[in-house]
C-alpha cells in the first residue's frame, strides 16, 4: 500500500494540475490514497511578488473545490486546506472545516507564496485553528527566512500537543539541518517530496521510522510526475519504489509508505 501525503490540484504559477490528472496517477502508479491541497490559494508567486487581487482566489473558493474532489472520490482522496494568512478566519470557514473534518486532514502552509513567515501573527492564527481543531500543520519549507525549517522547530516547542510536518525537509538544502531539528522534537515530522533517499535514510538514522512520510507533489512535473521528471528523466520516487525499499526493513518501509500517514492523519481505509 501507498499514501501520498502531498498531492496537488490547481491553475497557476506556472502549473495546470487537475483532477483528472490525479485520478490518472494515482491508478497508473498504484497508489491507494492522496492527500490533496489546492495551490490556487497562493497569494505571491515565485519571485514572491504579489500576484494581482483579481487573479487571486479566495481559500473559501480553493477549499470548496478541494472537498467537491474528496467527496467525488471516498477512500480515496483526502485533503489539507491550504490556509491564506492575509485572509480571516471567518465564520464560513469555520464552518466549512467543521462539516467536514472527515475528509480535512490537516491544515497547509506555504509561507513562500504567502509572503509571510510561518511565525507571524498572520499565520499563528491558523496554527492556533489546526490545534482548537486537532488538526496536524504542514508547511512547506526551504532555504529563505520565513519557510526555513527552524521557524516549524520554534512553533513545534509552543505548540506541543500539534505535530508538524517538515514538507521537503528544507528544499533546496542537503536537509541535514531539517533532520537535526526533527530528532529534537517528538511533534516533528519530514516527508519525502524532493527528498533523496540518502537523506530520508539519514532521518530515520537520527529520528527513528515513525515520524517520516511518502509525499511526491504529483502532479507538478505532469500526469507522470512518479515516472519522470517531465523531461524524461527518471523519477526520484523511482528510487523509493525501487533501490530505497532494499535498504531498510519491510516493517520501516510500510511505515514511511503508508502507516505513518494513517496514524498521523487518521485515515480510514
Amino acid at each position: 500500500m501507498i499514501i501520498d501525503t502531498h498531492v496537488h490540484i490547481g491553475t497557476g504559477l506556472g502549473f495546470h494540475m487537475t483532477e483528472d490528472d490525479v485520478l490518472y496517477s494515482l491508478d497508473k502508479y498504484g497508489i491507494d490514497y492522496a492527500i490533496v491541497s489546492n495551490t490556487e490559494v497562493a497569494s505571491h508567486d515565485h519571485e514572491r511578488n504579489p500576484i494581482p487581487k483579481e487573479l487571486q482566489k479566495s481559500q473559501i473558493e480553493c477549499l470548496e473545490r478541494s472537498i467537491k474532489f474528496a467527496k467525488e472520490n471516498p477512500n480515496k482522496i483526502g485533503i489539507m486546506h491550504w490556509v491564506k494568512p492575509m485572509e480571516d478566519i471567518t465564520a464560513e470557514l469555520r464552518n466549512l472545516i467543521e462539516s467536514n473534518l472527515d475528509i480535512i486532514k490537516a491544515l497547509k502552509f506555504h509561507p513562500y507564496h504567502a509572503g509571510c513567515a510561518f511565525t507571524s501573527e498572520k499565520s499563528r492564527k491558523y496554527i492556533d485553528l489546526a490545534a482548537e481543531y486537532n488538526l496536524p500543520v504542514v508547511s512547506h519549507t526551504g532555504t529563505g527566512y520565513d519557510d526555513n525549517p527552524m521557524r516549524l522547530f520554534e512553533m513545534a516547542k509552543i505548540y506541543t500537543k500539534t505535530p508538524f510536518v517538515m514538507v521537503h525537509l528544507g528544499l533546496g538544502s542537503d536537509n541535514k539541518e531539517a533532520i537535526e531539528l526533527c530528532s529534537k522534537r517528538d511533534n516533528l515530522y519530514g516527508d519525502t517530496t524532493w527528498v533523496s533517499t540518502k537523506s530520508a535514510l539519514e532521518f530515520i538514522k537520527k529520528c527513528g521510522d515513525d515520524r517520516l512520510l511518502f509525499g511526491s507533489d504529483s502532479p507538478i512535473d505532469g500526469k507522470d510526475t512518479y515516472l519522470n521528471n517531465g523531461k524524461g528523466d527518471r523519477s526520484l520516487y523511482q528510487e523509493y519504489w525501487g533501490e530505497f525499499k532494499t535498504e531498510i526493513s519491510k516493517e520501516t518501509y510500510d511505515k514511511i509508505m503508508y502507516k505513518n500517514a494513517v496514524n498521523l492523519f487518521k485515515i480510514n481505509l
